[in-house]
C-alpha cells in the first residue's frame, strides 16, 4: 500500500513538473554556407591611433565554411511564458550563439551571448524585460532592411552600431494596434571597443561615481496599416575610453516600407554622430539603403539590396587626424528556396566599393572579418547555404 501510495505522489510530482515545464520552448537554428570572397586579406589590418595610418596586409581569394551563418545566426535557446493572472504574464529567453563549422561559441565566447533575459508582460500595457537583449534600433527596423540583418550581406555594424545587443539593459516594448512603441536603457552596455580603441573596463560600466560610462537608451515608434509601414528611432552609447569621461555614439534613423502584390520595397536613412569626450568629432556620416523584396514562387524569394555611407569625417581615435575617406557602397542580393517548413537553401552575392563586406573597415572597427586586401579598394562575396530551423 505504502509503495503504491508512493508511486501515484511520485506520478503527481512529475506531472506537475510537466505542467509547469509546458510553457518552456527549447529552439535553435542551423545555418551554414560555403563562402567564396575576393581581395581578403590574410589578416586584420593595423591601425596607427596616433597618425591613423591604416597597414592593410597582403591575401587574395579565400574559400571557406562561414560559421556564423548567411541568413541567420546559429543558435539554440529556451523562451518560456507562466500565467501569474489578471491579464499578466511572466517570461524569459536565452539564447546561445555558436559557430556550426567548429561548435565554438560566439559573442567572446558567452554561454548565452544572443540573448538573456527575465520579463514581465502585462496585456495591453505592454512588456518590460530586463538582461541582455536587441537595442530598440535593431528590433524596429529589422523588417526594414532589404535582407532583414542577415549575417550575409548587410551591413549590419554600419546601421545600427557594433552595441545592437547591449548588457545590463531594461526594455519596454508596447502595442497599440498598428503602433509600435519600444524604449531602453543599458547601464552598462558591455562592448569592449571603440572603434580601434579598447573602452575602460571592458565597456562593462555600472561602476561607482561614474554612471554615464558606457551607458546607452534609445527609442523608437513603429506604424503599420496594411501594405504601409513607417519607422523612426534614435540610439545613444556613451563609451568611456577613460573612466568618467565618456564619449557619445548618436544615431537617428528613418525608414519605410510599401508592398505591391508580391512585391516590397524599402527605404531608410539613418544619420550619425559621434564625438570624443572632449566634444571632437570621430565619425559624422549618412547612411542610406534601398531594397526590393519579391515572392517569385510560392517556394522562391528573391531580394535585392543597396548601401550607401556618406562619410564627411572620420579619427581612428581622439589622437588622429580627422580625414575624409572615400564613401562605401554595397550591392546584395539573394536568392531564398523553402524545401519545408523548416528548411531551405539559398545563394548569397554581394559586391562593395571601397570597403570590405557589409562596410568592414575603421569606421566600425573591423567587426566583420572582411580584411580588404592590400592594394584592392574592392570585394566580391558569393555563398551557398542551407538553413535548418528547429
Amino acid at each position: 500500500m505504502k509503495k503504491t501510495a508512493a508511486a501515484f505522489a511520485t506520478l503527481g510530482v512529475m506531472s506537475a513538473m510537466a505542467q509547469a515545464q509546458s510553457n518552456v520552448t527549447l529552439y535553435g537554428v542551423l545555418d551554414m554556407p560555403i563562402e567564396y570572397v575576393a581581395n581578403q586579406a590574410a589578416g586584420a589590418p593595423t591601425v596607427n591611433p596616433t597618425t591613423g595610418a591604416i597597414t592593410r596586409q597582403a591575401g587574395g581569394n579565400r574559400f571557406a565554411l562561414q560559421g556564423s551563418g548567411g541568413l541567420s545566426g546559429p543558435r539554440w535557446g529556451m523562451r518560456g511564458i507562466e500565467d501569474l493572472g489578471g491579464g499578466l504574464q511572466a517570461l524569459f529567453v536565452l539564447e546561445s550563439g555558436f559557430g556550426v563549422d567548429t561548435g565554438n561559441s560566439q559573442q567572446g565566447g558567452r554561454l548565452f551571448g544572443r540573448q538573456a533575459f527575465v520579463g514581465l508582460r502585462a496585456g495591453q500595457y505592454g512588456t518590460l524585460t530586463f538582461g541582455r537583449q536587441y537595442t530598440t534600433m535593431f528590433d524596429a527596423f529589422t523588417n526594414f532592411m532589404p535582407l532583414y540583418f542577415a549575417p550575409l550581406y548587410e551591413p549590419l555594424a554600419a546601421q545600427a552600431g557594433v552595441n545592437f545587443r547591449e548588457d545590463n539593459m531594461l526594455k519596454y516594448v508596447g502595442v497599440f494596434g498598428g503602433l509600435t512603441a519600444e524604449a531602453h536603457w543599458s547601464f552598462g552596455a558591455g562592448s569592449g571597443t571603440l572603434g580601434v580603441v579598447p573602452v575602460a573596463g571592458g565597456g562593462t560600466g555600472e561602476s561607482a561615481g561614474n554612471f554615464r560610462d558606457n551607458s546607452a537608451y534609445g527609442a523608437t515608434l513603429s506604424y503599420t496599416n496594411g501594405p504601409f509601414g513607417v519607422v523612426a528611432g534614435y540610439d545613444q552609447w556613451n563609451p568611456a575610453i577613460t573612466a568618467g569621461n565618456p564619449a557619445s555614439l548618436k544615431k537617428a534613423s528613418a525608414a519605410a516600407s510599401y508592398a505591391v502584390g508580391a512585391l516590397k520595397f524599402v527605404a531608410g536613412y539613418r544619420w550619425g554622430y559621434n564625438k570624443d569626450a572632449a566634444g571632437n568629432t570621430l565619425l559624422r556620416d549618412d547612411y542610406y539603403w534601398l531594397g526590393v523584396n519579391y515572392q517569385a514562387t510560392g517556394a522562391l524569394a528573391l531580394s535585392l539590396g543597396y548601401y550607401y555611407d556618406n562619410q564627411k569625417a572620420f579619427r581612428v581615435s581622439s589622437a588622429a587626424p580627422e580625414v575624409n575617406p572615400s564613401n562605401p557602397w554595397q550591392v546584395s542580393f539573394l536568392a531564398d528556396y523553402v524545401l519545408s517548413k523548416r528548411t531551405d537553401i539559398y545563394l548569397s552575392l554581394a559586391y562593395v566599393k571601397n570597403s570590405g563586406l557589409n562596410f568592414d573597415t575603421a569606421v566600425t572597427g573591423f567587426p566583420n572579418g572582411y580584411y580588404l586586401e592590400q592594394g584592392h579598394s574592392n570585394q566580391v562575396g558569393a555563398a551557398l547555404g542551407i538553413r535548418h530551423k528547429f
